[in-house]
């Protein structure tokens, strides 16, 4: 007898569809792994593109760096504030004309020995001219100094010196003016060494400017007006009997001033000046400054040569070895020839001659001397 199959009825409950939350992937293994796999070349292109971006972040703060280093150099050298070791041979001094170049310098020695002691505290300043050399624009006693010591001690850390750059393309006023404003500053540079300046200035022909007057106001702007008051009148002093000196920068204020006085009044005491230093070369400084006095009326007689000093070597006079005079048109020329040196005096003013005309005569010379 077969038995009968009992069926039971069993409730389910209604089958829900499931979803993630957030769009999440379902959490069971198989679904997960197959959700997040990526193949190797995706991997490498991933990998690439933000490398490639954190580099282009990188090379882009670098020059922006760079950029702001560059303009902080220029700034700097716009004022002369990034300095460099310079060898001294490459330094040119032609460019300007100094206000110290003449005349002894009486505290060179001083400054030789402050360099060797501390070393140099105030770097020179020089401007690159191209092919690795350079043009002072500040700096000539320094230079001097250390050309010196060089010489005397064979020393190597004398054979460069440290130099300011300024940047190259300045006026030749704005390196006129730089150098005169250094300078301005010192005690001992004279009312002559001034106005000598202002007239080589006006003859200079790379500057845009004839007129010495007009030179002190552009060179001595930084003056006071008292003081561009006296170089202007050792200017006119100057420009009458400075072809008769050998020392117009040892002229002190007063007697400078006073003797301006005595010429503009009488202009025969040129004629004077010049029958008293007529074929007397080499002088020594005071007896020049006496026959000056002697004429300005005893002007100046408590005033001496820059911070008291008279040079030695211009003590004793050095005789001319050959000695003659020339009759021409316009007066005696004086001539006078010694070791090194030729000389001839004669009452013309030899800077208003056109300066090739100057060179070829005097090329002449040398030539028909050989």
């Amino acid at each position: 007898m077969s038995k009968k199959r009992r069926v039971f009825d069993i409730d389910m409950p209604e089958a829900e569809t499931e979803t993630f939350p957030a769009g999440k992937i379902s959490e069971a293994p198989e679904t997960k792994s197959i959700g997040l796999r990526r193949g190797p070349m995706a991997t490498a292109i991933g990998e690439n593109s933000r490398s490639l971006k954190e580099r282009q972040a990188l090379e882009e703060a670098i020059r922006k760096e760079n950029d702001s280093l560059a303009e902080e150099h220029v700034r700097l050298k716009k004022l002369g504030l990034i300095v460099d070791l310079i060898p001294l041979e490459l330094i040119d001094t032609n460019k300007l004309t100094r206000d110290r170049s003449v005349g002894p310098d009486l505290d060179l020695d001083e400054l030789k020995d402050s360099i060797q002691a501390i070393g140099l505290s105030n770097p020179i300043q020089v401007e690159p001219t191209g092919e690795g050399r350079y043009e002072l624009v500040q700096g000539m006693r320094r230079l001097s100094a250390y050309r010196a010591l060089a010489k005397e001690t064979g020393q190597p850390e004398f054979t460069k010196i440290p130099a300011g750059l300024v940047a190259q393309g300045e006026t030749l006023q704005g390196l006129y003016r730089r150098m005169v404003d250094e300078n301005l500053v010192r005690k001992d540079i004279s009312f002559g060494e001034m106005a000598m300046l202002a007239r080589k200035y006006a003859r200079d022909p790379n500057t845009d400017c004839d007129d010495p007057d007009k030179a002190v106001a552009i060179l001595y702007k930084s003056a006071g007006y008292q003081k561009r008051t006296y170089i202007r009148a050792f200017v006119w002093l100057l420009d009458y009997i400075g072809h008769l000196l050998e020392h117009p920068y040892a002229i002190p204020r007063n007697l400078g001033l006073a003797l301006k006085k005595k010429v503009e009044a009488d202009s025969a005491v040129i004629e004077q000046l010049h029958s008293e230093f007529a074929g007397w070369f080499d002088r020594p400084v005071e007896d020049e400054l006496a026959i000056l006095r002697k004429y300005a009326g005893g002007a100046g007689e408590s005033e001496t040569f820059p911070a008291g000093k008279i040079p030695a070597k211009a003590v004793a006079p050095r005789k001319a070895k050959t000695t003659f005079q020339i009759a021409r048109p316009e007066g005696a020329a004086k001539c006078a020839a010694s070791n090194g040196r030729l000389e001839v005096r004669l009452p013309v003013d030899f800077s208003a001659i056109e300066r090739r005309k100057l060179e070829e005569a005097v090329r002449e010379l040398l030539k028909s001397l050989e």
